[in-house]
């Protein structure tokens, strides 16, 4: 009932699990060591910059493969996300849950930015800093929350990748499908009960 699309899924769950992965690793694990061994709130900040610095371009990599994945997924399925009941709407708050965490991330990214240069002991990032002046206190608040936001953000994707797989079920896509026919044309007879045929 489907053809395969191994590299398309492959690209989607690979992007998709360095992407949470790396950013619950970086709320928990980055940051609590900054805050252990940094001392003061400069090198806090300057150890935890310097480890999402490094971190950045896996992470640009790992949503990119994502992006590439889901939009290829999404063209194969276009048939069943018109044509099975269901589907249409898990594919839109997935899609809404996206970019959300796009946004997220690239305003944490913003952030850490802002950070790193009020933190910086290099005078040209401190002359860059005097420019664009920040609330630190402020800043770091936000940041924490966008830092915890993005995972968060991407375990429902997680969560919605893992309804999308139970939806290929052949026996779900059969009565999904019948579903939709159904609002479609109400006077059809019910379904048969395909979950018994399993």
């Amino acid at each position: 009932m489907s053809e395969r699309n191994t590299v398309l899924r492959s690209l989607h769950d690979v992007g998709l699990a360095a992407w949470f992965g790396g950013a619950l690793m970086g709320a928990v694990g980055l940051n609590g060591a900054a805050r252990d061994e940094g001392g003061t709130w400069a090198t806090t900040a300057r150890i935890a910059s310097s480890g999402w610095a490094k971190w950045t371009p896996v992470n640009a990599a790992a949503i990119g493969a994502h992006l590439v994945g889901s939009s290829g997924l999404l063209a194969a399925n276009a048939a069943r996300v018109v044509g099975q009941q269901g589907v249409a709407t898990s594919t839109v708050v997935k899609t809404a849950l996206t970019g959300a965490a796009l946004a997220a991330t690239a305003y944490s990214r913003v952030l850490g930015k802002k950070i790193e240069l009020a933190a910086s002991s290099d005078p040209q990032d401190a002359e860059k800093a005097a420019k664009h002046p920040i609330d630190t206190d402020k800043a770091q608040r936000h940041l924490s929350f966008m830092q915890w936001s993005v995972p968060a953000l991407t375990g429902g994707l997680l969560i919605l990748n893992a309804l999308h797989g139970e939806q290929q079920r052949p026996t779900e896509q059969l009565h999904g499908m019948w579903q939709r026919a159904r609002s479609l044309a109400p006077h059809m007879p019910s379904a048969p009960d395909w979950h018994l045929m399993r």
